[in-house]
């Protein structure tokens, strides 16, 4: 079969064995631990125990002051102990506008992290409040990207949880309940379709008003993630109704993106004219504007089955690594400086900026469901030695001045979910340590009265009065995942896709049939034998990366100590 199927996230990489075993079957500790090693080489069962704990704390801290001070608003105001909706006051802040459409955001994108957390009675009171109170019918312009991975997708994934013969989660779906988040999903992404219907590219614009459609003299700019991630959601819509509008506007602009790329270098921009197809931006990096379209080609191909998904991605992947990663040629051997993508020019290859950015750090969960679990290790390890360097991660980073370029945190969640894929790849109890230490962190820097609030500056720990939805939905799920091991969806890793929102969707055969087809779609069968490029075994037990490779890092950024 095609590339025997990555997507089973690996699971087969890495063998956990015990201490003991490790003395009678390896030769590798005839030298005693070194520092590093002792501090990272376990991680006790009440330690872990604890963590669940204070991860379901840190997320029923956030979603009960929200339902307690915001709701039915968007957000919480975490320091006001208010809540916060658009800005009606000034329709052009876009940084609000964009995201928040009085539809009761942080409720809705919270509902499967209660699902995976156990709460059976929070769950359906949530989502009869979103039944209750929810309705698109607003006369508010948001942005096509973020209203379809908060609000489709977390609708979506909570359907699909209900619906779920099996119930893993619990009995979820109230005695009353007929499909009424569907609709909802279904409401809203017809209320999208003017951004696809109206562009003469097949690029969708931007925005659009959930009431009036596509807004007058709407901007055409957009970047390549807010155009080209639409398809595990839009897909999923698709053949739940059987109807296959939704996908065929997000495939066709996933093609158009895909076509434009340079000839010369077969690198996309991150922003591009959706009236034109014209590239308005020619960084091509794997942060924000290009980072999502990369983990929708790699996860709508684990969902759907498609070929030419994986085969985008696949060309891609190898692109990005010929063009923008620098470095030594292994992540585990040899000499040089630790391995760094940076940003390029798309139609030289070139060096465009000396930054990057927090998103970037999503790219080694991408990694480790590509199967490039090594490489993976090294991409996350310099971003969790700039989280020790500030205590949170700040917005870009410099690597040229070795100095944070853009210094706020807004309680972002891609670090913490690559910490969890490679604890799964793994079973490493590094990245355990790693979350213990995010998450004390966001209780030291972030937490207030009222919740979490977003750092304005990663140098002085200043806070900014605001809660993103995002906060509950990814970074309090992925924390929660990585330390409660029992749970239906580490036991069953290999059967669910995260969206790029962090909402969990079933992998089900049914998705991969188009039922408005004659014939189906893809016949792919689910496999549970992948297997991909192994890990060193002396490095699988205590490091997943050498202790003098860490070291390197600490110099290079300053730290005085691991």
């Amino acid at each position: 079969m095609l590339f025997q199927y990555f997507w089973t996230f690996c699971l087969r990489i890495l063998v956990f064995l015990s201490i003991p075993l490790l003395y009678e079957s390896l030769n590798i500790f005839k030298s005693p631990l070194d520092s590093l090693e002792r501090k990272y080489g376990s991680f006790s069962e009440d330690l872990r125990l604890q963590m669940v704990q204070e991860a379901k704390k840190m997320f029923y801290f956030g979603y009960d002051n929200y339902m307690i001070h915001a709701f039915p608003l968007d957000e919480l105001n975490p320091i006001l102990c208010s809540g916060r909706g658009p800005d009606y006051d000034n329709p052009s802040n876009i940084n609000i506008n964009d995201i928040l459409g009085d539809y009761c955001l942080t409720l809705v994108d919270s509902l499967d992290t209660l699902a995976i957390i156990g709460n059976v009675t929070a769950f359906q009171e949530a989502v009869t409040e979103v039944v209750r109170t929810v309705n698109f019918d607003k006369d508010n312009v948001v942005q096509v990207f973020e209203v379809n991975i908060r609000i489709i997708g977390a609708l979506l994934s909570a359907h699909l949880l209900m619906m779920d013969p099996k119930q893993p989660f619990g009995d979820l779906k109230p005695s009353w309940y007929d499909g009424e988040l569907l609709h909802l999903a279904h409401d809203l992404a017809s209320r999208l379709l003017p951004a696809f219907e109206l562009s003469p590219t097949g690029i969708p614009f931007p925005r659009v008003n959930l009431r009036r459609g596509l807004p007058p003299h709407s901007v055409s700019e957009t970047c390549t993630a807010g155009a080209g991630s639409l398809v595990l959601e839009f897909g999923l819509l698709s053949r739940l109704l059987g109807d296959p509008v939704y996908e065929g506007y997000a495939r066709r602009a996933n093609k158009v993106l895909w076509n434009s790329r340079s000839k010369s270098t077969g690198l996309l921009g991150n922003v591009i004219d959706s009236k034109s197809g014209e590239w308005l931006g020619r960084l091509s990096g794997l942060g924000a504007g290009l980072d999502s379209f990369y983990e929708y080609l790699l996860k709508s191909y684990i969902m759907f089955g498609e070929p030419d998904d994986y085969k985008m991605f696949s060309e891609a992947y190898n692109t990005i690594k010929m063009y923008m990663r620098r470095g030594r040629p292994h992540c585990n051997k040899g000499s040089g400086d630790h391995p760094l993508y940076v940003n390029v020019d798309m139609l030289s290859g070139a060096v465009h900026t000396s930054w990057i950015d927090s998103l970037q750090a999503a790219f080694a969960g991408i990694q480790v469901l590509h199967g490039d679990v090594e490489e993976a290790i090294c991409v996350h390890a310099l971003y969790y030695a700039l989280w020790k360097v500030y205590g949170v991660l700040p917005e870009r980073w410099d690597w040229q001045r070795l100095s944070a370029d853009v210094a706020f945190y807004p309680l972002r969640p891609e670090l913490v979910e690559s910490t969890y894929l490679l604890y799964q790849a793994t079973k490493s109890p590094f990245y355990l340590h790693v979350g213990r230490e995010i998450l004390e962190s966001l209780n030291n820097y972030t937490r207030t009265k009222c919740g979490y609030a977003t750092v304005h500056s990663v140098v002085d720990k200043s806070l900014e009065d605001r809660m993103e939805s995002f906060f509950l939905s990814e970074t309090c799920k992925y924390l929660y995942l990585l330390f409660d091991k029992d749970n239906y969806v580490n036991k069953n890793f290999g059967r669910f896709v995260f969206s790029t929102e962090g909402h969990l969707f079933p992998i089900d055969a049914v998705f991969r049939n188009k039922i408005w087809q004659n014939g189906g779609g893809p016949n792919v069968d689910y496999v549970t034998n992948a297997t991909c490029e192994a890990v060193d075994a002396e490095r699988t037990y205590f490091l997943p990366i050498k202790s003098r490779y860490l070291v390197q890092i600490s110099k290079t950024l300053g730290l005085q100590e691991y």
